[in-house]
């Protein structure tokens, strides 16, 4: 993983471009509270717990290291357990906040509502504050196959097990002119409760037409061979030859696995942050006020725009019980979403949010109290 290390950082901290909300005072007796830390960014002194989506566990270790470089007596700890884990700890209070790759539920799953849930732990509403925008990668590993298309009906197909070698005529008349070999395919899929999962067979459900049958879930409704979490199946991909699965583009760079390009019906779209931040541009708001829950157009046929992907939120109390941990959770995410570190994410396999999500966020990290 590529570090944005302090250096970066320093220039734009000392002319306090880099300044967060409730900026550092010059009162350092608080162990708890903000402090007065590198130029203008908010620091504090003592321990910040999250838990919950695999899929930001590079972007939030990133932030958290270039955080404690500028703020050396703030720990931020993460536990990438998956967003449904997450979600649960969030919700009996264990830890300060939740990584999520879906919002809160409005209505009820195994006998709990999570909005309601969260609000009653919070005490007040709890806020979904989009921070990490995760492309997922239809990920393979076919030796000779550098180029290879996908449409959401042949991919569909494939993760349903109905397409089982890679030369299939509904693979090769999307790829004319590309040499497909005769692999077995193999398909791996999360068998953890995953918000990639979920996304991707929202994904799958919208654009697949009848191909797919299946309504999205956080588990895996299909066929394959199940690994744990985003860092199992993209090694069970590496390891195996006509192997295929759904990850976060960070997971595919890291272990330099083949990514499709995705054809929808506007053309084939390489996955870029460029075209990842076009897809998330057009996203429509579905929350009230400082809740930014998003509503994606996975069957997108926009020319150019990247259709399978995920927006991580951190879950959030509005209120928190306890005034210090707000304080340490507003000086940490305004970091996080800060222009530097968004910008700098892409190195990872990310896309930064667009500028008008990013003053969304903003707002809404401000008003955390």
């Amino acid at each position: 993983m590529k570090n944005l290390r302090f250096g970066q950082f320093a220039g734009l901290a000392l002319v306090g471009s880099l300044a967060l909300a409730g900026c550092g005072s010059d009162d350092n007796s608080g162990s708890g509270g903000a402090t007065g830390g590198a130029g203008d960014v908010a620091c504090f002194e003592g321990t910040l717990n999250a838990e919950g989506s695999s899929a930001q566990k590079n972007a939030f270790e990133e932030a958290a290291a270039t955080y404690n470089e500028m703020c050396p007596g703030a720990t931020v700890n993460y536990n990438p357990t998956g967003s449904g884990t997450g979600i649960k700890q969030f919700i009996a209070g264990q830890v300060d906040f939740a990584g999520s790759d879906s919002a809160l539920k409005t209505e009820e799953k195994d006998g709990i509502v999570e909005t309601d849930a969260a609000a009653e732990t919070c005490g007040s509403p709890a806020w979904n504050i989009p921070m990490v925008t995760g492309p997922i990668a239809i990920s393979y590993n076919l030796p000779g196959v550098d180029d290879l298309t996908l449409t959401p009906d042949v991919a569909a197909e494939i993760f349903d097990g109905k397409i089982t070698t890679w030369n299939d005529p509904k693979i090769a008349a999307v790829n004319a002119g590309v040499e497909l070999p005769a692999t077995d395919i193999k398909v791996f899929f999360r068998s953890d409760e995953s918000g990639t999962t979920e996304n991707f067979t929202k994904y799958l459900k919208a654009a697949g037409g009848d191909a797919w049958s299946y309504d999205p879930a956080k588990a895996w409704p299909a066929s394959g061979e199940g690994k744990e979490k985003s860092s199992g199946v993209s090694e069970g991909v590496k390891s195996t030859e006509g192997g295929v699965t759904y990850v976060e583009w960070s997971y595919a760079k890291d272990n330099d696995l083949g990514i499709a390009k995705i054809d929808n019906g506007g053309g084939a779209v390489e996955l870029t942050g460029e075209t990842v931040g076009k897809a998330v541009e057009a996203a429509a708001s579905d929350g009230e006020g400082n809740d930014l829950r998003l509503t994606l157009d996975y069957a997108t046929q926009e020319a150019g725009a990247y259709p399978i992907l995920l927006v991580t939120y951190e879950i959030v109390c509005s209120q928190y019980a306890d005034a210090e941990t707000a304080t340490k959770v507003k000086a940490f995410l305004t970091h996080m979403a800060s222009p530097e570190v968004q910008q700098g994410l892409e190195e990872i396999g990310y896309a930064p949010l667009p500028s008008s999500v990013e003053e969304k966020v903003t707002t809404a990290i401000d008003a955390i109290s």
